[in-house]
């Protein structure tokens, strides 16, 4: 695998480009938006041409932020889009907060339940997993229902940067957390530690966000 970056030295290249004034946080969430679209429909061109149902899951932080833009760019394709936010409004960070209020503005933002997962109807043709990026330290024994049920609905599932579950930096201890299944792993500027082991059958895709 090509170079990679942890988990700390991705949030500084971020913040370095930040604080050099060369992008916004908020333009680094519309750009991983766009390529995570683009890494899907390049993944699966025919699914460019005929929308179908989207179920995107996002979670508190910008991983959560990047899916929102992923909702909205769907829906501005044709897709039929349902999102369920697992977190509170109130303490999102800013840029995932205005994406939240941009979606909000073209459909519901349904809660997410992880210990009860919601009834998948209609059926999705594709699952955006938005939920945890690379910042999660902890695991997730309370999604594992929810993991369990997307594993088993058929759609392909898109994770944004990292399965649901999966730690950025590989430490031996989080290779047993529960981890949300993936056919697709679309990260940003740099593979992560965690990618060298991905699951079989999953595709990575490293996409170039300006970086």
């Amino acid at each position: 695998m090509a170079e990679t970056l942890t988990s700390a030295q991705m949030r500084a290249t971020e913040a370095a480009a930040i604080a050099a004034g060369r992008v916004t946080g908020l333009a680094l969430m519309e750009r991983a938006g766009a390529a995570t679209i683009t890494a899907i429909f390049e993944t699966w061109p025919a699914r460019a041409a005929a929308p179908g149902h989207a179920l995107v899951l996002c979670g508190p932080g910008n991983n959560g932020g990047d899916g929102f833009v992923v909702a909205r760019l769907l829906a501005a394709r044709g897709w039929q889009v349902t999102v369920r936010f697992f977190g509170r409004v109130e303490t999102q960070p800013p840029d995932a907060r205005v994406n939240h209020d941009r979606w909000a503005e073209l459909g519901p933002v349904l809660p997410l339940d992880p210990a009860a997962p919601p009834p998948l109807s209609p059926a999705p043709d594709l699952v955006i997993d938005a939920l945890f990026g690379i910042g999660l330290s902890r695991p997730l024994e309370i999604f594992a229902p929810l993991f369990a049920a997307l594993g088993a609905c058929g759609a392909p599932v898109v994770a944004v940067d990292l399965p649901s579950g999966r730690e950025a930096d590989a430490r031996p201890e989080a290779a047993a957390w529960p981890a949300c299944p993936a056919d697709l792993i679309v990260t940003f500027h740099r593979a992560k530690p965690a990618h060298a082991a991905l699951a079989p059958g999953a595709m990575l895709r490293v996409m170039d966000i300006g970086l």
